[in-house]
């Protein structure tokens, strides 16, 4: 796709990110620095910031929890016998065709 296929709005969201000049041409994009040693955190410090963010996790409460099982166990039953019908379906109409 080249530039003559963006429409105004493209371009103007375009230059807003650094990926055109004011000219309207691409800009070269900047390598990615890389990670050293002093970027990593330790597996201490990964295990307390998971440990943070999933305390902000909204937990549903047990009585969500079993009507959405039983909702899914119903759906996977009734997709179950559909597919398990057609394909009992199908095996009688290619068993007429083969015999």
């Amino acid at each position: 796709m080249s530039l003559d296929d963006l429409n105004r709005e493209q371009k103007r969201s375009l230059k807003r990110m650094g990926a055109l000049n004011d000219q309207g041409a691409p800009t070269r994009a900047q390598p990615q620095a890389r990670r050293t040693a002093e970027d990593r955190v330790g597996p201490a410090q990964y295990l307390r910031e998971v440990r943070d963010e999933m305390r902000k996790v909204a937990w549903p409460k047990w009585p969500e929890v079993r009507r959405f099982s039983i909702i899914v166990g119903i759906t996977v039953v009734l997709y179950t016998a559909y597919v398990g019908g057609l394909d009992s379906l199908f095996g009688v109409f290619s068993s007429w065709l083969y015999d």
